[in-house]
């Protein structure tokens, strides 16, 4: 599902991402969605080794730190 008005994914549309160093500090939703139409913005405390998993306490959507 895309939000209409600006195209972008919404949360929904994956549930587990691939993060690197340039995208901390982490948060979700992340900047490609659209926040107005998901939960409110969370910080996510990934721990920077490779292969760290963190689980978005509002939606679920996984992060793998690579």
């Amino acid at each position: 599902m895309k939000d209409e008005q600006n195209n972008h994914p919404m949360p929904s549309d994956a549930t587990e991402f691939t993060v690197t160093a340039a995208d901390l500090p982490l948060h979700c939703p992340m900047d490609a969605s659209s926040a107005w139409a998901s939960h409110p913005r969370v910080f996510l405390p990934i721990d920077e080794k490779a292969g760290a998993e963190y689980f978005c306490p509002y939606c679920g959507t996984k992060y793998t730190f690579n």
